[in-house]
């Protein structure tokens, strides 16, 4: 492992559908305990570590929303809930791998978690404990990729990781399209002219504005997120 990274502090964005069972279960232990060794070695590369999980592996507001069943507010609201129960597994998790986590969420639950504020989370950081962000933006309408970006803006990050299901950026959808190429560098600009799903409209807008580079590369990966921010995993670098 390389003794520097391009990086210094990171958000890693991860899919809530990541941390799901083969049997459809919401949570996989092994998962779990494997990301959690995966980001203490990324600790240890001298990288600090930021995270954000979603909670598509129980709800997704939008989907149960355009049943009919409930309305989106309220559909939002329990993805939210979502990402807490997911967050205060990773802190576990991350705790019993011998990393100092704590979750903080934007969803006031202060018998269950510390509610989110941006002092403190940069107070932990600095004192290089993961910080579990929890609760998405604390607002419906929005993702769990913009209260990425978002918070990644807010605690002086350099990059957002989002580890997807694919190793990057691909001219096309490879699942559909075998021609299709994988960008190493791209811009912001060139991302937007060539129409590529990087993140959603709005968390990309924000990454834009904000000058804040985006790194997507495979969550499947072996040590996926430490292999991707030391280089030794294949990933596209979105930047300014």
């Amino acid at each position: 492992m390389p003794e520097t990274t391009p990086f210094r502090r990171v958000l890693v964005k991860l899919s809530g559908e990541a941390l799901a069972a083969p049997d459809g279960y919401w949570l996989n232990p092994p998962t779990l305990a494997g990301l959690a060794e995966d980001i203490a070695r990324t600790i240890e590369a001298g990288i600090e570590v930021a995270l954000v999980v979603g909670g598509g592996n129980m709800i997704r507001g939008a989907r149960i929303s355009a049943a009919g069943f409930i309305d989106r507010a309220t559909g939002d609201s329990l993805g939210m809930m979502a990402t807490v129960m997911n967050s205060l597994a990773l802190e576990t998790a991350l705790n019993a791998a011998g990393v100092t986590a704590r979750t903080m969420s934007a969803v006031s639950m202060p018998t269950i978690c510390e509610t989110y504020a941006r002092q403190p989370a940069l107070h932990h950081l600095d004192k290089g404990q993961v910080v579990v962000l929890a609760g998405g933006t604390g607002n419906p309408y929005f993702t769990t990729d913009t209260a990425a970006v978002l918070r990644a803006a807010e605690l002086r990050c350099d990059a957002v990781l989002k580890a997807t299901q694919v190793d990057g950026v691909y001219s096309a959808d490879p699942k559909h399209d075998p021609t299709a190429t994988r960008y190493d560098r791209i811009t912001h600009d060139e991302a937007i002219a060539r129409d590529l799903k990087v993140m959603d409209t709005a968390a990309f807008a924000l990454a834009r504005e904000s000058r804040l580079s985006i790194v997507v590369g495979s969550v499947h990966a072996p040590s996926s997120i430490t292999g991707i921010l030391t280089g030794q995993s294949p990933s596209t670098h979105v930047v300014p």
